[in-house]
């Protein structure tokens, strides 16, 4: 067996960031098309209802093609003729509407893992009368809200405070047999029966094995990270350790390359048509919902970048602010922005602005960004708060 191939961290690094979108410059008029084709590349939208800033499923097409359409992203995700249909990915996620044949084991099976719950499934079991008749509901009425069904109950009790109605219609989204019609308000699901949502052909496609789907959600993983270990591979998609043996089997097709990586504990996979750039010339700030942070872990091995989202933190123990959005800058993580959106004002909120190395210079970058990011968020000012290393040079650069 030949010695695998071997790369240095900054080679890693580019690899990485390149596959992620970032080492093309961003179109001068991005619309539905750009939108469409980053989301296969990335091969999903992380949705999550924080919304400090902006919507979190909206915020990396913002960071690689900079300013879009909101419409052309609502069109591509909930519209009429949708490209993508929200499921349970890396987490809750917008998914091209391609890889619905490739989930299919993961609804199949969806009451004996993570994506529905165990509380979920016993209250199926325990209730199957009542999953009935709420899936005919939807079927007779059409696309509906958990609060719109006649006998859906009131939220109640400690998990997550769902009533009756809710727990049913997220059992029969884990299971597929309902889907996501639209977003209703600020973020309320409204479900309706599949065949009323998606199309046709991607309905009545065949559904591939399991170790066939798994094999190709991982090639999708592994074009999208570029160089992985096995852990990260299977992360992006939450596929089990019984996927072990798929990534194997991609090694033996020519898919993934095994390398070495300097300064990684575990051999890592190089995907066989990752792109090497020289240098990487990005200027964008990232989501904590982005997936170039998904794995706090990777984060720190392939970017050299410790991070710990502060809203999820106690307040006693967040270092740089409440929601914080790296800047990259180049190829490396320049600085940390504590950020807000305040709508009512129309202002966005710099709390804090930390670097990473204090010999770095990146405030006339940043600025740059943030006049753009207010642009695009319909925002009229950048108000820049005196706190942490960078924030002086940036107020500066800002006015």
């Amino acid at each position: 067996m030949a010695k695998p191939q071997s790369l240095s961290a900054q080679a890693a690094r580019r690899i990485g960031l390149a596959a992620q979108g970032f080492s093309t410059p961003r179109p001068a008029s991005p619309g539905r098309r750009h939108i469409t084709a980053l989301a296969a590349r990335l091969g999903m939208f992380q949705i999550d209802s924080v919304n400090v800033l902006a919507r979190a499923h909206t915020m990396p097409a913002f960071t690689r093609l900079g300013p879009y359409a909101s419409a052309d992203f609502d069109a591509a995700a909930w519209g009429r003729k949708r490209a993508w249909f929200e499921y349970w990915g890396h987490e809750a996620c917008l998914i091209p509407l391609a890889c619905w044949p490739l989930l299919h084991w993961r609804m199949s099976i969806a009451a004996r893992t993570k994506f529905a719950t165990g509380e979920e499934a016993r209250f199926a079991a325990e209730r199957p009368d009542y999953i009935a008749t709420v899936l005919a509901e939807v079927r007779d009425r059409g696309a509906l809200a958990a609060a719109d069904l006649t006998a859906g109950g009131k939220a109640r009790g400690a998990w997550w405070g769902w009533s009756d109605g809710k727990r049913a219609m997220e059992y029969l989204f884990a299971t597929g047999r309902l889907t996501v019609s639209h977003r209703r308000g600020a973020f309320e699901r409204v479900y309706d029966l599949p065949e009323r949502v998606l199309p046709p052909d991607i309905l009545s496609a065949p559904p591939p094995p399991p170790d066939e789907a798994q094999r190709a959600l991982l090639r999708i993983a592994a074009a999208a990270m570029g160089v992985a270990t096995e852990a990260d591979l299977r992360a992006y998609w939450r596929l089990k350790p019984d996927s072990r043996p798929r990534i194997a089997e991609l090694v033996d097709s020519g898919d993934l390359l095994p390398v070495t990586v300097e300064g990684w504990k575990h051999p890592a996979y190089l995907w066989h048509d990752a792109h090497h750039p020289r240098r990487i010339a990005a200027s964008a700030l990232v989501s904590p919902f982005d997936p170039l942070l998904w794995e706090r872990d990777r984060a720190l091995r392939l970017l050299d970048f410790h991070y710990r989202i502060g809203l999820y933190t106690p307040r006693e123990q967040r270092t740089d602010g409440y929601y914080v959005l790296p800047f990259l800058h180049g190829d490396r993580i320049a600085a940390r922005v504590d950020l807000k959106a305040d709508r009512k004002t129309r202002i966005l909120h710099v709390h804090a602005t930390h670097l990473e190395d204090p010999h770095d210079t990146p405030a006339e970058a940043l600025a740059h960004e943030l006049r753009t990011l207010c642009t695009w968020l319909g925002l009229d000012h950048i108000a820049v708060a005196r706190r942490g290393d960078l924030a002086a040079a940036l107020h500066d650069a800002c006015t």
